[in-house]
């Protein structure tokens, strides 16, 4: 056994030192070492050759097909990613993309604020060459880029500013790249950028605020030459048909205050069209001085159907003045007038847009508050629909008059989410008298389309109540301004909830309000500064009311009222 170990020994040894001397003699290679090796070796090694391979083929094949894959499933979440909020590419590389694609101009508003980190940097440390160059390539972006929002709104001469760009920044990044400090600029421009966009947004809010208290030019010319015709007519012409019906308690009666010709004849034609017996609607119309010619006018040019209507003066009552009426006696009084009319009250476009919400002529108008003395004014009838101008009906309302309020006085859809639109939006709780007798988490609910029982009105003294808080919030410590919290305080307890589908809100305010409760509403309801009248209107809720204005009317044509 120890010479067998020694004979291998030998062999393997010398096997060893003939394959030294082949490598040392540059002839080391596969055909010297089959010489010395037996076939079945051989086979052996070439199989394991091939083997390997084959092996390493296999593995590049896959290689390749998971990068291919993942290229594909990359390219495939990029075309799903909204770009214009997530951003799709670095400053610092350029990407092919479609057509229509804004990649270029993204990429030199990029470009821009790293120039402005590095121009600033640069100026601090004293490289007036560097900072000169920056500033030259910035203004020379900023003419190019413009106004353009997609490639194809840049001039040509585009790439090589962006180009000429790419190099100063990468001089400037070899030179001062600091993270530290980089970052230190990006975030005062980010700083900056937040009180801008602040700023911004008070401008918009106080300018859409103005816009939609705003009479438009079409419609102040419509009450202009609604009202000369009005005062040309024969007195014996100024008097509505059917006067018979305004007190029949038996009839369907609506309570409209409005000072906005085209808004209620909106209201009116929209309830008497969709109307299943128009002969039995009732229109109780009421509006201020300045507008009464007008509003009469247009009824009495365009009788609604069947139905009967009556216009009056809110000035004619005059049995609402300051000694019987909180509201009247405290816009009259001199810290009224003083809040709403001193000139030293902000008002400019930075300062200005919380005030002006409060600052609203509608709250100036008793035809907002007139709302909480129907029984006073119709005291004939037994129930009343009180309508909204910015309302359009869509289906029959009568089954309302049917429905069982339940002891209450006011039907009314209720606006509450989770926790939206309850009574801690509206009022002052931090007061006591608020704290004490009202709940929070109270479901708020909404103007614009109620039923009230005003049998139930006279018996719980509604008005005495209204009377009673209108009173205590003299100095506006329990709610602001507006008809809608005195509402809630006044009805509390005593509101009947109806089924949404009456009566859908946000037409003036919310783009996402769903389709298909709008077509099912009853009545929707355009509250918001985004009035269907105003160009600030939503174009795709516009439709709902433009279906109810004939704009070949002459007055209509005259005054430039358009579709």
């Amino acid at each position: 056994m120890t010479k067998n170990c020694l004979r291998t020994f030998k062999r393997r040894t010398i096997e060893t030192s003939k394959r030294m001397l082949l490598m040392d003699n540059g002839c080391c290679n596969a055909d010297h070492l089959q010489l010395e090796e037996s076939p079945t070796k051989v086979l052996r090694r070439q199989l394991r050759q091939k083997r390997r391979e084959k092996r390493s083929t296999e593995l590049i094949q896959q290689d390749e097909e998971e990068r291919v894959e993942l290229e594909n499933a990359a390219i495939k979440r990029s075309k799903e990613v909204d770009s214009a909020v997530l951003g799709k590419y670095s400053i610092w590389r350029r990407e092919n993309e479609n057509e229509n694609s804004d990649s270029n101009v993204r990429l030199m508003r990029d470009q821009l604020i790293m120039a402005r980190v590095y121009s600033s940097i640069s100026q601090a440390r004293n490289n007036l060459d560097l900072y000169q160059e920056l500033m030259l390539r910035i203004k020379e972006c900023q003419r190019t880029l413009g106004e353009a929002n997609a490639d194809s709104d840049l001039p040509q001469s585009a790439p090589e500013k962006i180009k000429a760009m790419g190099h100063v920044l990468s001089k400037a990044r070899e030179q001062f790249y600091d993270c530290a400090t980089v970052t230190k600029k990006l975030r005062a421009m980010l700083q900056s950028a937040d009180e801008q966009v602040r700023t911004l947004k008070k401008q918009s809010t106080f300018l859409s605020q103005l816009a939609a208290k705003t009479v438009p030019k079409g419609l102040h010319c419509l009450s202009m030459r609604l009202t000369i015709d009005y005062y040309l007519l024969p007195l014996e012409k100024r008097e509505f048909p059917k006067k018979d019906k305004l007190e029949d308690p038996t009839l369907y009666h609506y309570a409209l205050f409005s000072d906005n010709v085209l808004a209620a004849s909106v209201v009116v034609n929209s309830t008497v069209m969709n109307a299943k017996e128009s002969e039995k609607h009732v229109f109780h119309l009421v509006t201020d001085k300045l507008n009464f010619g007008a509003m009469k006018m247009w009824f009495l040019l365009n009788p609604p159907g069947k139905a009967a209507i009556h216009v009056e003066n809110v000035d004619d009552f005059k049995w609402l003045n300051s000694s019987y009426c909180p509201v009247l006696r405290q816009l009259e009084s001199a810290a009224m007038k003083e809040y709403y009319f001193k000139a030293d009250h902000p008002t400019t476009l930075s300062a200005g847009s919380s005030n002006l919400k409060y600052r609203n002529p509608k709250y100036l108008s008793m035809l907002n508050h007139l709302r909480f003395y129907l029984p006073q004014v119709y005291p004939k009838l037994d129930k009343i629909l009180f309508l909204d101008d910015d309302i359009v009906v869509q289906k029959d309302l009568t089954p309302l008059w049917s429905v069982d309020l339940h002891g209450k006085v006011n039907g009314a859809v209720e606006t509450c989410g989770e926790s939206f639109h309850r009574f801690d939006k509206y009022l002052n709780f931090s007061n006591p008298h608020i704290a004490r007798h009202f709940d929070p988490n109270a479901c708020g609910w909404a103007y614009g389309m109620n039923v009230f029982d005003l049998k139930e009105w006279k018996k719980q003294d509604i008005t005495g109540i209204y009377h009673k808080w209108q009173n205590m919030n003299e100095d506006r410590v329990l709610w602001k301004l507006g008809t809608l919290p005195p509402g809630l305080i006044t009805f509390y307890g005593l509101t009947h909830p109806l089924d949404k589908s009456w009566h859908v809100l946000g037409l003036g305010y919310n783009p996402s309000v769903d389709r298909s409760e709008i077509d099912n509403a009853a009545v929707v309801h355009y509250n918001g500064n985004m009035k269907p009248w105003l160009e600030l209107a939503m174009t795709k809720y516009r439709p709902y009311w433009t279906k109810y204005i004939k704009y070949d009317h002459p007055f209509l044509q005259q005054c430039n009222i358009n579709e």
